[in-house]
């Protein structure tokens, strides 16, 4: 592949989850809610790169982009001319199959991705309860939409895990939770789920969840865990102060992340940073930079409006915006020799919510 053709993939795709797709035939939209970007399908654009195409809110309603049938496939165009082609990544087998204690599949786990299996393990948070959540945040409305269950058990992720890999389909596995009332942050409910997947296969296991003490951390890399996301959101603290009420202060992010880089490596903890939030772009690359200087990956994403939360309404960032915001964070990494396509596992690898390897690679 040459470099100018990388760069393209990489500047559509940014395009993309910047501005959504409209399908013009009724198709699947995606799930509604959830603790990650949700309202889109995975696609595969040109036989190459999976990226989560937002196809729900109003500004996919706005989107110059359109996924049309063609040819016997799909194609996306743009301003009525063929932009790309596209390809669904077909939804698994295992998800019309239950679990042993009788729950639909779907409801304890979902493939993210081509290869990741992932699953919300405890799907409250105890900032919805207190009204700090997240403003961007949808994690209990999949609950209200039953399209999920509120706690998934040992024996049900290891029903689902089997069940995927008898398809042939997972080659990782992304576990994250809503913050709960405990000290640990809900690290001992990640530690079970992981050795329900331990109970089935050796494969690689990312978690997620809040800045914890290093015996909670370490609790997690005994269990089994390979990688781990410890999400800041932004570094601009007045966004973080009206978006993120309930998150706390960057100094504890900080201990968290030196403490996760010590146990789990350099190159194996990442941290969400979300563009559109009202941060500056200086803040991102500020942020990045010290994320990087830790060995932690910063892993840059727009935002992805959820309907029915605070800001279901909003917009993402312009496309020429996050491609800007992409070229600056990767050489960032670069000057400071972190490698986003060497992590083991999560949204990191899987790489469908973001353009970040795609421009890593192209630059």
């Amino acid at each position: 592949m040459t470099g100018n053709s990388s760069r393209n993939r990489a500047l559509i795709k940014t395009e993309i989850l910047c501005l959504g797709l409209r399908p013009v035939a009724d198709v699947d939209r995606g799930r509604r809610g959830g603790a990650g970007p949700s309202g889109g399908r995975y696609i595969l654009v040109d036989k190459g790169f999976c990226v989560n195409a937002p196809m729900q809110g109003a500004f996919v309603n706005a989107s110059p982009l359109e996924l049309v049938e063609s040819d016997g496939g799909w194609a996306i165009l743009k301003k009525g001319s063929e932009y790309a082609r596209a390809e669904f990544v077909p939804k698994p087998m295992f998800y019309e199959r239950y679990t042993s204690e009788g729950i639909h599949m779907w409801k304890v786990a979902l493939l993210h991705g081509t290869d990741c299996l992932a699953s919300t393990v405890y799907q409250r948070c105890a900032y919805w309860l207190s009204g700090r959540a997240c403003k961007f945040c949808g994690i209990e409305l999949s609950l209200r939409y039953g399209s999920t269950v509120e706690v998934k058990t040992r024996s049900n992720l290891r029903d689902v895990l089997s069940a995927a890999l008898e398809e042939g389909l997972v080659k990782h596995v992304t576990l994250t939770v809503g913050t709960p009332l405990t000290p640990d942050k809900g690290a001992f409910i990640l530690a079970e789920a992981v050795r329900g997947i331990r109970d089935v296969a050796k494969i690689p296991v990312h978690v997620q969840l809040e800045p914890v003490e290093r015996k909670n951390l370490k609790l997690l890399r005994d269990s089994g865990v390979d990688t781990i996301g410890i999400h800041v959101e932004s570094f601009d603290p007045r966004v973080l102060e009206s978006v993120c009420p309930g998150k706390p202060r960057i100094d504890r992010f900080l201990e968290a992340w030196r403490t996760a880089v010590d146990l789990f490596g350099e190159g194996q903890v990442s941290s969400y940073i979300i563009a559109g939030l009202g941060e500056s772009d200086e803040s991102i690359v500020d942020g990045a930079k010290r994320l990087s200087k830790i060995g932690v990956i910063p892993y840059l994403v727009p935002l992805r409006p959820t309907p029915g939360t605070p800001m279901g309404g909003c917009a993402p960032p312009s496309p020429s915006r996050m491609a800007e915001l992409y070229d600056r964070v990767v050489m960032a990494m670069k000057d400071l020799g972190i490698d986003p396509t060497k992590n083991a596992a999560g949204c990191v690898r899987c790489g469908a919510c973001s353009a970040l390897n795609e421009f890593y690679r192209c630059l």
